[in-house]
């Protein structure tokens, strides 16, 4: 086995507040134990709930490491007892439960994937966290299948070019809001078949414009707030709304009556939380039926921009600012 050092550079929160309190510190190399992975990262995913976590409302599961990054990719440096499908100097990708921002970082060997050739590691490090949300969320939690009508919010966000790509992939019609006419023609070059600038139209409006007034089968949100009444409307009859994350609030009033009338199913996940065989099933599900797309270049993941791992303070601030389209990633 390839010599390693006692330890690496990695990115701390030093409190909680700004993208000022993440500081470049010193910290032991991580050991892999049974079932799991040591990676010497070379790119980590920046993503919202790490934005979260850097402000103290999103603490890293308990046993957990406290270090913000819920995605890397890199090449595996060692393997602990137990790991069949990957050996050192194997390139991969992986979903994590923190620890991505630094040198080296434990994955789970059930939420880890090969990474397809062709994908360069600035995009595989923006890959999974996205893609295990979308497909978890989308297609398992929302059955989303060909032929349905499909609303995304934040259609420039990771979660959006992702959820954009895969629907349309999959044969389904697909609606994103977004909040400039730039990221509207983004969307659309990503395939969206209707993009509505949410700060000029009213996207209940339009998508019973664009679907000829039945609504949506599956909408996938992370705004909460005043979204979730219009989300209801929006729905078609037995539609299924699936609410993610909620940038503008959980606490909501909202009228029922729609939702029994409609028979709408309402339901929502987080997935740092889950279990590690929860991860696992999804990842099977990704390894069978999204890599292929990966490999062939129909599904691709949009970076925004790279940062140094010294300058994640600097990529959070472009987080914040909103003005992404697709991912942003730190190269170690």
């Amino acid at each position: 086995m390839t010599a390693r050092p006692d330890t690496m550079t990695a990115v701390a929160i030093v409190g909680k507040g700004g993208p000022e309190v993440l500081q470049v510190a010193r910290l032991p190399v991580p050991e892999p134990g049974p079932g799991q992975l040591l990676v010497a990262v070379s790119t980590a995913g920046v993503n919202r709930p790490d934005v979260v976590q850097r402000k103290g409302l999103y603490p890293a599961p308990k046993g957990h490491s406290e270090i913000p990054g819920l995605e890397v990719a890199g090449v595996v440096a060692a393997v602990g007892a137990g790991v069949t499908s990957f050996k050192p100097g194997d390139r991969v990708m992986a979903l994590v439960n923190g620890g991505g921002y630094a040198e080296y970082c434990i994955a789970e060997e059930g939420s880890t994937l090969p990474v397809p050739a062709g994908v360069s590691m600035n995009e595989a490090g923006g890959m999974p966290e996205t893609f295990f949300t979308v497909w978890h969320n989308v297609f398992e939690r929302g059955a989303l299948k060909s032929g349905d009508w499909f609303l995304i919010h934040g259609g420039t966000s990771g979660i959006g070019v992702t959820a954009i790509q895969l629907a349309k992939a999959f044969g389904a019609k697909v609606i994103a809001t977004a909040g400039s006419a730039a990221k509207c023609e983004a969307c659309l070059k990503l395939g969206a078949d209707r993009a509505v600038d949410y700060t000029a139209e009213d996207f209940v409006e339009a998508v019973k414009s664009a679907t000829g007034g039945r609504g949506c089968d599956l909408i996938l949100d992370m705004v909460g707030g005043d979204y979730v009444e219009r989300n209801i409307r929006s729905a078609a009859d037995d539609g299924r709304i699936v609410n993610i994350a909620f940038q503008k609030g959980s606490a909501v009033q909202v009228d029922l009556m729609r939702v029994m009338l409609k028979r709408l199913t309402l339901t929502g996940s987080t997935l740092r939380i889950r279990s590690n065989a929860v991860k696992a099933g999804i990842a099977r599900g990704l390894a069978e039926r999204v890599l292929p797309l990966l490999a062939d270049g129909r599904v691709k993941v949009p970076v925004d921009s790279t940062f140094k791992l010294a300058d994640a303070a600097a990529a959070h601030a472009r987080m914040e600012s909103g003005s992404h389209v697709g991912k942003i990633v730190l190269t170690v």
